[in-house]
Order: C-alpha cells, then sequence, then structure tokens
C-alpha cells in the first residue's frame, strides 16, 4: 500500500505515520541529525567495539498508540500480554531469546546487573529488544564483552543500556524496544507492548 492510501484508509492512521517515518527512502537530513545525537559515552563505546571487531574481524505498558519520552520517533503499539521468563531466572549479561508479538519476530531480554533507563524487574535492570537490525533485518547477536547488539552483515551497532540506541554503523534506526512489565507477586515478567517499528513491517501487524 502506498502512503496516499494508507493515509485515507480507515483504521490505517498509524500505519501511514510509521510508514513516512520508517519508509526505504530516509532523508539526509534525519542521518545527520541521528549521527550528530551520539554522546561522547557512546562514541567511546562504538570505538572500542570497533577496535576490537577490527582485531578479531558485533517499562510498562501503554494504552493505545502514542509515542515514548524514552524515544520521542517511535509509536508505541500494545499487544496481549505474555509471560516471557521469571526475573530471578535471568543470569546477568546472559541474553534470553524469545518471540513477541508473534513466532516471526525474534527478540532477546537482558539483565544488564544495574538499572538501565526503561528497565524493569526488581532492580530495574531488564529489558528486551527485538534483535532484526533496523538497517536491512539482518540477525543482530550480542556482545558480551562490548555489552553490544552488533550486526554480523554491515556491522550496525546498538546500545541496550541506552534504550537500544545505534551506536555505530549503517543504520540509521534505533532497536525496536519490547516492553515489559514485572509482577513482583510471582516475578513473572510480561512482553506488553512495541515501541518502534520491527523491520519489514510497515505497522506491527500481528
Amino acid at each position: 500500500m502506498d502512503l496516499a492510501n494508507a493515509m485515507s484508509s480507515p483504521g490505517l492512521t498509524v500505519c501511514a505515520e510509521h510508514y513516512g517515518r520508517h519508509g526505504v527512502l530516509i532523508k539526509p537530513q534525519e542521518a545527520f541529525d541521528a549521527m550528530t545525537g551520539i554522546s561522547r559515552r557512546r562514541f567511546l563505546k562504538a570505538g572500542g567495539t570497533a577496535a576490537a571487531a577490527g582485531a578479531t574481524l558485533l517499562g510498562t505498558g501503554l494504552a493505545g498508540a502514542e509515542t515514548t519520552a524514552a524515544n520521542p520517533g517511535a509509536t508505541t503499539l500494545p499487544y496481549p500480554r505474555a509471560g516471557i521468563a521469571k526475573a530471578a531466572a535471568l543470569k546477568v549479561n546472559e541474553p534470553k531469546a524469545f518471540n513477541y508479538p508473534d513466532d516471526d519476530s525474534f527478540c532477546q531480554m537482558l539483565r544488564l546487573g544495574a538499572p538501565v533507563p526503561g528497565g524493569v524487574g526488581p532492580d530495574g535492570d531488564i529489558v528486551a529488544f527485538s534483535t532484526q537490525c533496523t538497517h536491512m533485518g539482518c540477525p543482530l547477536s550480542y556482545d558480551k564483552q562490548a555489552r553490544t547488539f552488533k550486526c554480523g552483515c554491515h556491522f550496525s551497532i546498538f546500545d541496550p543500556e541506552m534504550h537500544g540506541q545505534m551506536v555505530d554503523g549503517q543504520a540509521t534506526e534505533n532497536l525496536p524496544r519490547i516492553l515489559l512489565e514485572h509482577d513482583p507477586s510471582d516475578d513473572t515478567l510480561y512482553a506488553v507492548a512495541v515501541e518502534g517499528l520491527i523491520y519489514g513491517r510497515q505497522c506491527n501487524v500481528l
């Protein structure tokens, strides 16, 4: 569906908005803004990871669609609450793979060992992301030493400690974040929504 049709179709306002923001063509200014937004911390982190690569040749649920303070350019879409794991069962810096919001969407959950933006759980250190690169959809792997997600196809790097922000490489979008809830009554972690657009989809349709 082209943008004009998406904009005029009932019930597809969010799709059309995503399509316009996440379409195949990236405006130069958008790419420039993404690159110049890299902080000194993220720059140093990317540099360290790049050096290693050269030597070795890598919240809460929201009701309705809305943008978030963590990633104001991304629209959040809610999904059915899905139990993923017990918080106590997660080991620090050991990713847990799962699928959400459907079997074709590959994700990883991480316990980072210290409170991070958007983190949930008893220590506020548990986050989750889609592990399809936002550049061309290649699978990402987690580098335990650098504590980043890395794309083996075109070497994009994402920082899970900073909302999945793009740190280096050809990607121009942050990783879609899987929003989590923690139920302290039984220690269960639930996936409840997706923040951002999963690669290859116009509006994260189930």
